[in-house]
Formats: C-alpha cells, structure tokens, sequence
C-alpha cells in the first residue's frame, strides 16, 4: 500500500490560526518585481514554480492591503466551501 502524502497545514483550517505579523520588508525594482525572502519561503513552503494568488482590500476605493495565498491552498479552501454546497444541490 503507498504510504500517504500528508498536506500541508492551510491558513483556512481555522485550527491555530494565529494574529497577522511583519515576517519582512521587500522593495520593488523599476521592473515591478520583488524577491520574497528565503526565510519566508522555507516557512510558507514556498518553491521555484508555486503560483501565488494576490488577493487585495480595498478601503475608501484604495487598496490597503495585499495578501499572498499558494494557489493550491485557495483551491482547496473553495473546494472545501462549495463541495458540501454542491453536494446539497446535486442530491436535492
């Protein structure tokens, strides 16, 4: 039997969800890229060809602040969200 692929702890299990902290300060070259550091991609679990997922708020139409989600991570808080909705509809 193959040994099972364990996830990755989400954001969006709500289980140990933590208060939102300053983990570093990046700058944006003339060409709008910007490095994350190594620390935080070693944390995040973040490696060469991930897709990440900006998320943006907006407040008095300004965005004030940005947010950074693994996209596979997305996929499965929305997954997680609609299935059971969908599953309702579909046997109803």
């Amino acid at each position: 039997m193959a040994a099972k692929k364990e996830k990755a702890p989400s954001c969006f299990s709500g289980a140990g969800m933590g208060c939102c902290q300053v983990e570093a300060m990046v700058s944006v070259d003339e060409k709008g890229q910007m490095v994350l550091p190594k620390t935080i991609r070693e944390k995040a679990g973040i490696q060469a060809g991930d897709k990440l997922v900006l998320i943006g708020w907006e407040k008095e139409g300004q965005t004030c602040c940005i947010t950074m989600v693994k996209a596979d991570s997305l996929a499965g808080m929305v997954k997680g969200m609609l299935g059971p909705m969908m599953k309702d509809i579909l046997t109803s």
